[in-house]
């Protein structure tokens, strides 16, 4: 069966972007959607799971533990000498991603397995003291109508990134939407054939950021700046901190950069402080981006950045071939920030004095 192209997507600049820093460095921790239904949340993850070429498993809400993590039939130990296990979704989502429809509506030691299990990349069952492990290393996807309940703080913090979608008010965007949806829907085969060129495009430059993403270089200036963001915004622990460092790395691989700069921190901040931020009970939801580029600004202030050494490098970045552009591209502008996760899943570190690397 066909699916509609990613893309064909219209709008959903931040979901989009979200996906694809995940997907290159899983290590970010997944992406909360929050918004209302018919905003083509699922069209566009379903899509991006075709991109990625991997399994996109659904959460259903109903699920037991045993179907979640997997089990343990023990009781073959006795005839074969060996337990007999069987996977789960967290397993069986391994390479791609796994989706939760209505998140915020999962029993919370569910919501902890699958955490736990996206952190990690690794999913163990333990029964009767016989343990099993097996790989789980995927992007999480959980989408929920906040109408209809919060998320607990607990568990909304430890999403690496959130989005908050809504439909467009703009007549034009609108029209696109429904002749791209018809036309899919007359046609679906010929309608994806238009996109295969772009398609193809935007997975190339997935597995070149992928690669480039070890070597890309985060300056101790930046590390500070920051530092200081997470700081002004008052948000809790060091978890903030960690995710806008492994996005901002991401996302600097993603447009072919070797060193981290201040776009790639405003693109990470953006997607990485909305669900983190101390507030009343009564603010809104969602980030003051006057607020963020003030703290930017006052960070850029106090932390300069120190000229780049260029006899180590010849100071040129290398740039991944760009994909064609058209409305739909998702190539980052010159003077925005986007995005970029790891493949192997390994949390980035830094030497002593030495600049980190994810």
């Amino acid at each position: 069966m066909t699916g509609y192209p990613f893309a064909a997507i219209v709008g959903h600049d931040d979901l989009r972007l979200a996906l694809i820093l995940n997907s290159i460095s899983p290590t970010i921790g997944g992406v909360v959607v929050r918004g209302e239904k018919g905003t083509a949340k699922t069209t566009t993850i379903r899509g991006f799971a075709t991109l990625m070429n991997g399994p996109l498993v659904n959460l259903p809400i109903g699920a037991t533990e045993d179907r979640v993590v997997g089990s343990l039939d023990v009781e073959t130990v006795l005839t074969t000498g060996r337990a007999e296990y069987k996977p789960g979704l967290l397993a069986q989502a391994d390479g791609g991603i796994l989706y939760v429809d209505e998140v915020n509506l999962l029993p919370d030691h569910l919501v902890d397995a699958l955490l736990d299990a996206a952190a990690t990349g690794q999913v163990t069952i333990e029964r009767d003291g016989i343990s099993h492990t097996s790989p789980a290393r995927f992007v999480l996807v959980g989408s929920m109508n906040p109408e209809e309940g919060e998320l607990r703080p607990q568990l909304l913090d430890r999403f690496g990134l959130a989005v908050e979608v809504a439909a467009s008010r703009d007549v034009e965007v609108r029209c696109e939407i429904m002749r791209r949806r018809l036309a899919f829907d007359a046609a679906p085969q010929t309608f994806a054939a238009h996109y295969a060129d772009q398609e193809r495009a935007l997975s190339e430059q997935l597995e070149q950021a992928r690669t480039l993403l070890p070597d890309v270089e985060l300056p101790d200036a930046m590390l500070a700046r920051i530092a200081h963001v997470c700081a002004t915004f008052d948000v809790d622990g060091m978890r903030a901190d960690l995710v806008i460092a492994r996005t901002a790395c991401a996302h600097a691989a993603w447009r072919g950069a070797q060193r981290v700069g201040e776009e790639d921190i405003a693109v990470a901040a953006k997607l990485a402080l909305p669900h983190r931020k101390r507030r009343d009970p009564f603010d809104d939801t969602g980030l003051d981006e006057d607020q963020l580029d003030q703290a930017l600004d006052e960070a850029k202030e106090q932390f300069p950045e120190q000229p780049e050494n260029t006899e180590d490098d010849g100071g040129a970045e290398q740039q991944p071939p760009q994909p064609e552009q058209s409305d739909a591209d998702l190539q980052p502008p010159q003077d925005t920030p986007d995005e970029q996760p790891t493949q192997d899943g390994k949390a980035g570190r830094a030497d002593i004095g030495a600049p980190f690397r994810p």
